[in-house]
């Protein structure tokens, strides 16, 4: 783990702006202004220089996403099924043995959060998640998984469930405390 910074493992980014918006009125929240930018567009410059590629999922201005990554598909299931989805429709663009994902409404990640996650998963071979804890609970979509537990997906979403904590679960997973950074893990839901 010493040489993170100098040979970093090969990582790919997913930022999951696929949502429906609805805790911010409908609106695409990757868009919405923050500090004179787009929210995804400071995920996307928080997230990069940890990670060997970024990827965006969406569902809705895919334009204005693939201005600034590469977009993934759209969801395969109807009616935005929440994060899960997402991150099953990205599935086949994600070409390295690990995925950190982020969602786009949270435009102070850490700078060192793929470090310490993958301090985690390296320490816990036997789990496929790490995802970060904070004072407030699990930050559960500020997560680094081993890209095979994708396999999983599936038949979890088939089921019906869609809840990121029950799959956690299912797949195993361990949570990182990130309480000296809590105010990293803000999420924005609305337009200030």
């Amino acid at each position: 783990m010493s040489n993170f910074v100098t040979r970093p493992p090969l990582i790919s980014g997913l930022i999951l702006a696929g949502g429906a918006g609805r805790r911010a009125g409908g609106q695409d929240k990757g868009l919405l202004n923050w500090q004179g930018l787009p929210l995804i567009d400071h995920v996307y410059r928080r997230i990069a220089p940890q990670v060997s590629e970024v990827l965006i999922s969406c569902n809705r201005n895919r334009e204005r996403y693939a201005a600034l990554s590469t977009v993934t598909n759209a969801d395969l299931r109807p009616e935005y099924q929440g994060p899960l989805a997402g991150l099953e429709a990205a599935t086949a663009a994600i070409t390295h043995p690990l995925v950190m994902i982020v969602p786009c409404d949270t435009p102070i990640l850490p700078a060192n959060l793929a470090k310490h996650l993958l301090q985690a998963l390296a320490q816990s071979p036997e789990e496929s998640v790490a995802y970060a804890k904070t004072r407030d609970g699990g930050q559960y979509l500020c997560a680094l998984m081993r890209t095979e537990c994708l396999l999983s997906l599936p038949a979890f979403l088939d089921s019906g469930q869609r809840a990121v904590r029950h799959w956690y679960e299912q797949v195993g997973a361990v949570a990182v405390d990130m309480d000296n950074q809590s105010e990293s893990f803000l999420n924005i839901n609305a337009l200030a």
